[in-house]
C-alpha cells in the first residue's frame, strides 16, 4: 500500500509537469491522513466493525439521499457533499458499506440456509436502493460498481449458480429497455467503445489518445517526465481515471506489468487472509474487498486502453480522488483487522 502511495505521488508530480502543485499536494496529504485512518481502522476490535456494520450502511445510504437535496454539482452530475475541507463522494462509501452489511448478514445465516429465497430478498433491496440513487446522480460507472461488488460478495458465499444464470437471462432480456434510459452522453460512450474513430474529436478523444500514449511507452517507457501525450495536454484526465495511461506512456510495459503485479498481491493477500480466519464475517470481508479491488483495477485498465467503454472508474491508490482513496484504505484497514483478529471465534450473531 505504501509502495503504490508514493508511485502515485511521483505520478501525479509527472502530471504537473513536475511542479509541486495543487494536485500533488493534495493528493500527498490526503494518502497521509487515510494512512492514519487505515491503521486505526484495522486496530479497532472486530466485534466493533460487526456491530457497526448495518449503522454504516444506513449512514451512508441517508447521504446518497441528501446529494439529492444539498449536492455539489459538477461536469453536470451531482454526486458531491460539501464538507468544507473536502468534497465527499458518498457513493464510494458505499461500496465498503455494502461489503460490511452482507458480512454480517450473511454471518448470521447457516450455510444450508443461503440459499433459501427469503434470505436472498433483502440483499436484493440493499444493492438496489444506492444503486437506483447513484443512477439518479447520474454516475452509471459508480452504480455498476456498487452492483457488481455486491453481487460478487453474494456469489463467494455460495449463493447457486442457477440464480445468477436467470439473472443474466432477465438482464439481456431488459437491457434494450435500460438502454432507453440513458442519457445521450452514456449512449454516446458506448457507441464510442464499438468504433472510438465515429467522432475523434468528441467522444472518442480520450481514448484515442490514451491508447496512442500507452503503446507510445513501448517495452521501457519515455523516462520519468518525459511523456509527450500528457507534457502537451492530448491526454485529459490524466490525474484521475487515466492516471495508468501516463505510467504506461512514461515506464512502457515493464511500469505496467509492475503496477498489476502490485495489486495481483494485495489480491492475493485478500484471499490468504480470507482462507485463515476462523471466523465467517472476516473471511466474506477479505473476500468482499478482493473483488472490489478486482472490479477497480479491472475495469479502470480495460477502459484506459480501449476494452471496455470509459465509465470514470479511478484506479485505486493511485488516482486523484479523496472518497475514492478513503474507501480504499478503509477497505485495506478492514482486511488489516481481519488478519490480526483472524484467530477470533466470538463474532456476535
Amino acid at each position: 500500500i505504501i509502495l503504490l502511495g508514493i508511485i502515485s505521488i511521483f505520478a501525479m508530480y509527472s502530471t504537473a509537469r513536475g511542479n509541486f502543485d495543487y494536485y500533488t499536494k493534495s493528493h500527498l496529504s490526503r494518502f497521509v491522513i487515510f494512512f492514519i485512518i487505515f491503521i486505526i481502522s484495522s486496530l479497532l476490535s472486530i466485534n466493533f466493525w460487526h456491530r457497526l456494520s448495518y449503522i454504516f450502511y444506513f449512514l451512508v445510504l441517508m447521504l446518497l439521499v441528501g446529494v439529492n437535496f444539498f449536492g455539489v454539482t459538477a461536469s453536470g452530475s451531482t454526486r458531491w457533499i460539501n464538507l468544507i475541507v473536502f468534497n465527499l463522494q458518498p457513493s464510494e462509501l458505499m461500496k465498503v458499506a455494502i461489503i460490511v452489511f452482507l458480512a454480517r448478514y450473511y454471518n448470521k445465516i447457516p450455510g444450508h440456509s443461503i440459499n433459501s429465497i427469503k434470505f436472498f430478498i433483502l440483499p436484493i433491496f440493499v444493492l438496489f436502493f444506492p444503486f437506483a440513487l447513484v443512477v439518479n446522480q447520474p454516475d452509471l460507472g459508480t452504480a455498476m460498481l456498487i452492483l457488481i461488488g455486491g453481487v460478487f460478495v453474494i456469489w463467494l458465499v455460495g449463493l447457486r449458480i442457477k440464480y445468477f444464470m436467470f439473472s443474466s437471462i432477465i438482464t439481456l432480456c431488459l437491457t434494450p429497455v435500460a438502454i432507453s434510459f440513458l442519457k445521450p452522453y452514456q449512449k454516446s460512450r458506448i457507441l464510442t467503445f464499438f468504433n472510438p474513430e465515429r467522432d475523434p474529436l468528441g467522444a472518442g478523444y480520450q481514448i484515442i489518445q490514451s491508447k496512442i500514449a500507452v503503446g507510445s511507452g513501448g517495452i521501457f517507457g519515455k523516462g520519468y517526465l518525459n511523456g509527450s501525450q500528457s507534457y502537451l495536454d492530448y491526454l485529459p484526465e490524466k490525474q484521475t481515471d487515466f492516471i495508468f495511461t501516463l505510467i504506461g506512456e512514461e515506464f512502457g510495459f515493464v511500469g505496467t506489468i509492475f503496477i498489476i503485479i502490485l495489486f495481483l498481491i494485495l489480491i492475493f493477500i485478500c484471499f490468504y487472509v480470507s482462507i485463515k480466519s476462523y471466523h465467517l464475517f472476516g473471511r466474506i470481508l477479505s473476500l468482499g474487498i478482493a473483488s472490489n479491488l478486482f472490479i477497480y483495477v479491472f475495469l479502470n485498465m480495460s477502459m484506459v486502453t480501449g476494452l471496455m467503454p470509459v465509465v470514470g472508474i479511478p484506479l485505486p491508490l493511485i488516482s486523484y480522488g479523496g472518497t475514492a482513496m478513503l474507501s480504499m484504505m478503509i477497505l485495506f484497514g478492514l482486511l488489516l483487522n481481519v488478519d490480526i483478529h483472524y484467530s477470533e471465534k466470538k463474532i456476535h450473531k
